[in-house]
C-alpha cells in the first residue's frame, strides 16, 4: 500500500479493516467451534477449562506484543516516508527478536504451566483438563510468533490482506483437526479433549511455516534477507522503546484479564462457564474494533511519517466514527438475543449455564459505544507510538475500577458473575474517558519515534 494522500477518505480506512475484521471473524468461528464442540459433547468441567484455555491462547498470541507494536509503528512511519528499504529491514530485526524471545518463552511456559492453571482457581478435573491443553499448546511458541510478528509488520506497512489468507488456513485446519480428532473420524484416533488441542497447535504450526515462506519471498515490501537479519542494536532499541510501553500495556490486560477471570472461577463451575460462553458471545459485537484498531493505527502512522498530522488526525477519527456504528449495531444484536444466542453453544442439560450466560451479554451491550472507542482509539495512539498513556489507562482501569469492583460486587454486594460484569461495564467506561481525553490533548500526533 502507496503511503497515504493528505485527504483522509473512507476507501483507505476500509481497504485496511475490513481484510482484519475478515480475519477476526475466521478467529471468532474457531472459538465457537471449539466451545460448540466442548458444550455438545463434554462436561461442565471441559467448558471451565476451555473458557480459561481462550484466555490461554489469547496470552500467547500476545506474547510477543512488544515487539508487534515497535515494529508496527517502525514500518507504517518508513513506509509513509517513502523508506521501503528500512521498512524491510525493521521487518527481519522484528523476526530476529522474536526468535530470541520464543525458545526461552516456551520452555518457561512448560515449567509454570500447572502455576498457571492453579493461579486461576480451578480444581480436579477442570485443572487437569486445562494443563494437558496448555502442554500442547507450547509447542507451537513459535510458530504463533512467526505469525504475530509477520502479520503486524505487514499491516504497518498497509497489506491486512496476507494476514487474512494466513489466518484463513491457520482456521480451517483448526476447526477440520479439531472435530476430526476429538471424534475420531475417518482414519484420524480419537482423541477426545485433547484432539481440541491438537488441532489448535496444529493449524498456528501450519500458518508459521506460511508466513516464513512469504517474507521469504517478499510481500508488501519486506523480505526475510540474511544481510538483514544480523543485529541492528540502533533499530532494535527504536523498536523496544516503543514497543516496550505498549507490551507492558497489553500483558497488564492480560495479567489483570486473569485475574479477573480467577475471581470469576473462584464463584463456581457454573459461574465459569458462564462467563466462558458470554467471552465467546460478546466477541460478536466487539469484534469488528479490532479492523478499524489496525486501520486508524497504520493511518495515524503512515499520515505521521509523511508529516501530515492534520491527515492522521482525519484519518483516525473516520475510523472511529465507522467502526463506532459496526460495533453499536452488534450490541444491540447482543442485547436483543441475548438467550437464544447462549443456548446456541449448550445441549439442554446445560440450559442454567444459558440463563445465567444471557444476562451478562445484556449489561456489556450497554457500554459497546464506549468499548469501541476505547479500542479504535487505543489503537491509534499505538500506532503513532504514543504508548505510554494507554499503558497508565490500563493500569488505572484494572487495578483502581475492575478488579476492587469485583471483589466488592461479588462478596460484599453478593451479585456474583453479574456483580464481575458490572465492575467490567464501569471499567470501560472509564479508560474510555481517558483515552478520548488523551486523543483530544493531540500530544499523541507529536511522539519521536
Amino acid at each position: 500500500m502507496h503511503p497515504p494522500e493528505n485527504k483522509a477518505t473512507l476507501r483507505p480506512v476500509l481497504r485496511l479493516a475490513l481484510p482484519v475484521v475478515a480475519e477476526q471473524f475466521l478467529s471468532m468461528l474457531v472459538g465457537f467451534s471449539d466451545t460448540m464442540l466442548t458444550g455438545w459433547y463434554l462436561s461442565r468441567d471441559h467448558l471451565a477449562a476451555v473458557n480459561l484455555m481462550t484466555y490461554a491462547i489469547w496470552l500467547l498470541l500476545n506474547l510477543f506484543v512488544f515487539i508487534t507494536i515497535g515494529a508496527t509503528a517502525l514500518v507504517a512511519r518508513f513506509t509513509g516516508s517513502r523508506q521501503p528499504d528500512m521498512a524491510s529491514r525493521v521487518a527481519n530485526q522484528a523476526v530476529l527478536l522474536g526468535v530470541a524471545f520464543a525458545v526461552p518463552a516456551t520452555l518457561v511456559g512448560l515449567l509454570l504451566g500447572r502455576n498457571l492453571v492453579g493461579a486461576m482457581q480451578l480444581s480436579g478435573e477442570a485443572a487437569s483438563l486445562a494443563l494437558s491443553y496448555w502442554k500442547i499448546m507450547m509447542l507451537c511458541v513459535p510458530a504463533i510468533m512467526m505469525i504475530s510478528v509477520g502479520v503486524a509488520c505487514l499491516r504497518g506497512a498497509g497489506d491486512t490482506v496476507s494476514g487474512l489468507a494466513i489466518m484463513a488456513i491457520v482456521n480451517v485446519v483448526n476447526v477440520a483437526l479439531s472435530w476430526s480428532l476429538m471424534l475420531g473420524w475417518g482414519p484420524l484416533p480419537e482423541l477426545g479433549w485433547n484432539g481440541i488441542a491438537w488441532g489448535t497447535c496444529t493449524g498456528y504450526l501450519v500458518g508459521g511455516v506460511l508466513m516464513v515462506l512469504l517474507l521469504a519471498r517478499g510481500r508488501a515490501g519486506l523480505k526475510l534477507r540474511p544481510v538483514d537479519l544480523r543485529p541492528d542494536r540502533h533499530l532494535m532499541w527504536r523498536m523496544l522503546r516503543i514497543g516496550i510501553p505498549g507490551g507492558v500495556d497489553v500483558s497488564a490486560i492480560i495479567v489483570c484479564q486473569m485475574w479477573y477471570l480467577a475471581l470469576v472461577n473462584g464463584l463456581g463451575s457454573l459461574a465459569a462457564a458462564a462467563h466462558g460462553v458470554a467471552i465467546r458471545i460478546e466477541s460478536i459485537a466487539y469484534l469488528p474494533g479490532t479492523g478499524f484498531q489496525v486501520a486508524a493505527g497504520t493511518l495515524a502512522g503512515q499520515h505521521l511519517g509523511a508529516g501530515d498530522r492534520k491527515g492522521a488526525n482525519r484519518s483516525v477519527i473516520l475510523a472511529t466514527i465507522v467502526g463506532l456504528i459496526v460495533i453499536c449495531a452488534g450490541g444491540v444484536v447482543l442485547y436483543t438475543a441475548a438467550n437464544p444466542l447462549a443456548r446456541m453453544f449448550l445441549r439442554p442439560e446445560e440450559y442454567e449455564v444459558a440463563r445465567t450466560a444471557a444476562p451478562l451479554l445484556q449489561t456489556v451491550a450497554l457500554v459497546m459505544p464506549a468499548l469501541a472507542l476505547m479500542m479504535i482509539l487505543t489503537g491509534a495512539l499505538r500506532g503513532a507510538g504514543d504508548t505510554r498513556w494507554p499503558l497508565l489507562f490500563t493500569l488505572i482501569g484494572f487495578l483502581a475500577v475492575r478488579i476492587p469492583a469485583t471483589y466488592a460486587l461479588t462478596e460484599w454486594w453478593t451479585l456474583g458473575v453479574q456483580g464481575a460484569w458490572y465492575a467490567m461495564a464501569i471499567d470501560i467506561v472509564v479508560r474510555c474517558l481517558l483515552v478520548m481525553y488523551r486523543f483530544w490533548h493531540g500530544g499523541w500526533s507529536r511522539v519521536e519515534v
